[in-house]
């Protein structure tokens, strides 16, 4: 395929993104966020600020001995300042995952060799026990008891000569970033990214999707996880938008309104989750025939005619939001169109931390619904012992790869082979060119007689079912032929939403929910299915999956938790 791209915009390293700051952007607003949810106070901080900030806190750290700084909070304008600040001053940043408990936060401090830590008040008695030598405080006005105050560092930076920061020479490939891949301390794995594999996988962004200095988008994901922090937070900035920082999930709507915010980044289950609340909106109004009419009419319309068309949608969402960046995890195709009918810019793309991450994304001039766009420029992507299908494991060459896990080389062996990385993935390439991922590896049900499932297939399925939040399908064996032909049988843990199910089946009794989403499974979902695929057994629950921040389902410990459920 020879697809149309955008000139694009090469940075070496994050020096030259910060001299964008105080050069091309200055006088645009970078942040828009508030104090307090409540807060009636827009704090709004300049491109100029913004770089001043981050070379005057780098300062004050040159000054500390360390030289590997950890960095924890919710986000925040200070978790942006503070990732830049240790980058450009050439130290290690090693950026955690905010929902860890407290002894694998301990954990990951010593596996990262963190001598300092960068962190929000909300983790204070977990860093008064930590062992880094440098603590210091995001919400501190003045030191206390050995940890140092952010803002008095950043006042002091400011009064302090810069000139061993400015005669700093950055490596652009030495290593720069440490992340912990999703996962329990146990088998987490620390990925050490350069400055350049990050800067390789803007510019590869740069040439796919246009986002300007028009642009504000909500930072709602994690800033720790590498899809956020590069795809919003650095490519974002480069190109100039401000970013809105998110008040926390449950006010995602209202700060889409109150920002007049233009797009997001996201994982698949937000947009889901969101599309049916749209298409439950659209039935109270009792308007569903007449949108469906709607949206056939105009579907081959240019985006600006449908967003005139269901203009109402839009008011809804803050009137401004178009595009849609979402990547992590599978996306049901109907839902894809949905939103591209209501005149949302929905890119799907791919990637993995150990790639800085993406590998491959829609842009504007090429889609394929159900795909995951083409590999980004410079990027080949290839699959790995295809079968019958194509489909195989999907395997990358890019110059954003990872430099390897850190003090782990039999691991990182096992996943770059030939210059190849290896995701993990499964997938195929259509003839036009397009990546589908059909799921992972260690996911994928083998049945004795060969034939392959993938979980999420059948998920995206179970979860359009109205009252369903999520669900997870996993195979178990079926003890009960053991003196025939034992195989796999296929299972689903199903979340349900009460109140949702109620309204599908009116004056219904506790003990008949199972019963009443029993027969929705045979009726709705194996109908659809080839006789192999049928689940043949239901788990029922209103507790959430176990999941990542990044709203991964943690397969092996939902797992771990049915056993016991089910052995006791």
């Amino acid at each position: 395929m020879n697809n149309k791209l955008y000139d694009g915009q090469k940075l070496n390293d994050f020096r030259e993104l910060v001299n964008l700051y105080k050069t091309k952007y200055k006088e645009l607003i970078a942040f828009e966020y508030k104090e307090t949810p409540d807060s009636e106070e827009y704090i709004k901080i300049t491109y100029e600020q913004f770089a001043k900030d981050i070379e005057d806190l780098a300062c004050s750290l040159l000054k500390q001995d360390c030289s590997r700084i950890a960095l924890i909070a919710d986000n925040r304008y200070e978790w942006c300042v503070s990732y830049l600040a240790i980058t450009t001053a050439g130290l290690v940043v090693v950026p955690l995952d905010k929902s860890l408990p407290g002894n694998e936060i301990k954990d990951l401090l010593k596996r990262s060799e963190s001598d300092g830590v960068i962190f929000s008040d909300k983790y204070l008695d977990i860093m008064k026990e930590a062992k880094c030598e440098v603590k210091i405080c995001m919400d501190f006005k003045k030191d206390k008891d050995g940890i140092l105050s952010y803002s008095k560092l950043l006042k002091d930076g400011k009064n302090t000569d810069h000139s061993e920061y400015n005669n700093i020479s950055l490596n652009n490939k030495d290593m720069s970033i440490i992340l912990f891949t999703s996962g329990t301390t146990n088998i987490s794995k620390a990925v050490m990214l350069s400055q350049y594999a990050i800067c390789m996988d803007l510019y590869a962004l740069s040439q796919m999707i246009e986002i300007t200095t028009e642009d504000k988008f909500l930072s709602f994901l994690p800033l720790h996880h590498t899809f956020e922090s590069t795809t919003t937070f650095l490519f974002g900035t480069s190109c100039g938008i401000t970013i809105a920082i998110c008040d926390g999930l449950k006010y995602i709507q209202k700060n889409l309104v109150e920002y007049h915010v233009t797009g997001f980044v996201c994982v698949p289950l937000m947009l889901e989750i969101m599309y049916k609340k749209i298409l439950k909106t659209i039935k109270e109004q009792k308007k569903t025939t007449i949108v469906n009419i709607m949206r056939v009419l105009f579907r081959h319309a240019n985006i600006e005619t449908k967003r005139k068309v269901f203009f109402f949608f839009l008011d809804g969402l803050g009137g401004k939001l178009k595009t849609i960046i979402a990547g992590g995890a599978p996306m049901d195709k109907e839902t894809i169109k949905g939103y591209n009918d209501f005149g949302f810019d929905v890119h799907q793309g791919y990637g993995l931390t150990e790639t800085a991450p993406v590998l491959a994304g829609e842009n504007s001039f090429y889609k394929k619904t159900g795909s995951v766009g083409f590999p980004l420029p410079t990027i080949e992507i290839k699959i790995d012992k295809p079968d019958k299908n194509g489909i195989g494991e999907i395997i990358a060459k890019t110059p954003a790869i990872m430099l390897g896990y850190y003090k782990n080389e039999k691991a990182t062996k096992e996943v770059i082979k030939n210059g190849y990385f290896h995701t993990g993935d499964l997938g195929y390439i259509d003839d036009d060119g397009f990546l589908f991922i059909t799921g992972r590896k260690k996911d994928m049900i083998v049945l004795k007689n060969g034939k392959k499932i993938f979980p999420e297939e059948l998920e995206i399925l179970i979860n359009k079912l109205p009252y369903v939040t999520e669900s997870m399908v996993f195979g178990s064996l079926d003890d009960s032929k053991a003196d025939r032909n034992t195989d796999i049988t296929l299972c689903a843990k199903i979340i349900y939403n009460e109140e949702e199910l109620k309204k599908v089946f009116p004056n219904i009794k506790d003990n008949e929910y199972c019963d009443k989403i029993w027969e929705d499974i045979k009726t709705k979902i194996n109908k659809q299915m080839p006789a192999y695929k049928y689940i043949r057994r239901i788990i029922i629950s209103t507790e959430p999956l176990i999941k990542t921040t990044t709203q991964k389902i943690k397969r092996n410990e939902e797992l771990k938790k049915i056993k016991d459920e089910e052995e006791h």
